[in-house]
């Protein structure tokens, strides 16, 4: 079939359908259920429906299936719903009427992946469309990545991803390897390294700091993790993080801005590689304290301590460093399951 004839196939497409779902995460095979959907009806409904109870908040996975589907009526129910028709004598009107409640008038068909589609299609009045019910297509289930998001990654839409990516740190004073570090273990990992912000915005200016930088340094290595843990492979590894920033504007100026601080306790890690002082130190135009990097380390291992973040010191020589860092990041890949 030529271009043409399949533009013009397309306009067949009429009357109105609906997709429901928990999406408890939208995977792939959401994707190919909706995009299958749109193909095939003119007005399509996708609805999210969610309990208080579930382990992903419901307007996470909301806001997750509107970014999907931009071009799409995604509408959210979170009526506290039985979820199995044994739960209540009243099961399928109790769905009925809560469906009815959200939907913009009535359906002609309802898309499912799955056999309880029928049964709600007839509830509705509608047709039932079955879509990929041996997941032939895609092979992969909400449940399967919940288990085991890192062996399920790659059926993951992007937006999906930052959710499961572990999140590691590379923390300590200056001049004991963290850039380097990062580096080898993103390259490792075959995943993406966050860069440290303030030496992007301070190199320019010839290393020149003021306490009114510390807040566009913290904003910008936030807004970079968070946009860079969308092309995440399993893991992100990150060269140094906000409360690294409010520890450095603590020594460097005596005090730290509120918002700093509150984004540093926000944001947490799933480990921290805490580099230790027993190297050389190197000279570089943004680094500030060659003599008071024993110090600068006490201060990063007690924000450690003291807000129960789980850390691994790393001492000793750069191959003995990179191997036990390489070991504690695995370790975050294991399925809680078999731990």
């Amino acid at each position: 079939m030529s271009t043409r004839s399949i533009r013009e196939a397309s306009t067949v497409r009429k009357g109105s359908g609906m997709v429901l779902g928990k999406f408890l995460p939208p995977h792939l095979g959401h994707v190919f259920l909706v995009e299958f959907a749109r193909e095939y009806v003119e007005d399509l409904t996708v609805v999210v429906g969610t309990l208080k109870a579930e382990p992903i908040p419901g307007a996470l996975r909301h806001g997750w299936m509107r970014e999907l589907f931009p071009d799409t009526r995604v509408v959210h129910l979170t009526d506290e719903n039985p979820q199995y028709p044994h739960e209540h004598p009243r099961f399928w009107d109790i769905w009925r009427d809560s469906l009815q409640r959200v939907l913009p008038g009535k359906l002609d068909y309802v898309f499912a992946s799955e056999g309880y589609g029928a049964k709600l299609a007839e509830v509705l009045g509608a047709e039932f469309v079955p879509v990929d019910l041996s997941r032939g297509a895609v092979p992969v289930s909400g449940t399967a990545i919940r288990n085991d998001p890192w062996k399920h990654w790659d059926y993951l839409p992007r937006c999906v991803r930052p959710y499961f990516a572990r999140r590691v740190c590379v923390f300590g004073p200056e001049s004991t390897g963290k850039t380097t570090l990062a580096k080898n273990l993103a390259e490792h990992f075959k995943t993406v390294r966050v860069p440290e912000y303030a030496r992007l915005l301070l190199e320019p200016r010839e290393s020149k700091v003021e306490l009114a930088d510390m807040p566009r340094i913290a904003r910008g290595q936030a807004a970079a993790e968070d946009a860079l843990a969308r092309n995440a492979n399993r893991v992100l590894i990150c060269d140094t993080d906000v409360l690294t920033t409010s520890i450095w504007s603590e020594v460097l100026f005596g005090e730290c801005p509120a918002p700093i601080l509150q984004e540093a306790e926000r944001r947490d890690y799933d480990l921290y590689l805490l580099t230790d002082v027993d190297v050389p130190w190197v000279a570089d135009p943004v680094r500030y304290l060659p003599d008071e990097r024993t110090s600068f380390l006490e201060r990063c291992e007690n924000a450690l301590r003291t807000r129960g973040r789980r850390y691994v010191k790393l001492s000793g020589s750069w191959d003995e460093r990179f191997e036990k860092a390489r070991a504690a990041v695995e370790s975050l890949l294991v399925p809680e399951a078999t731990r």
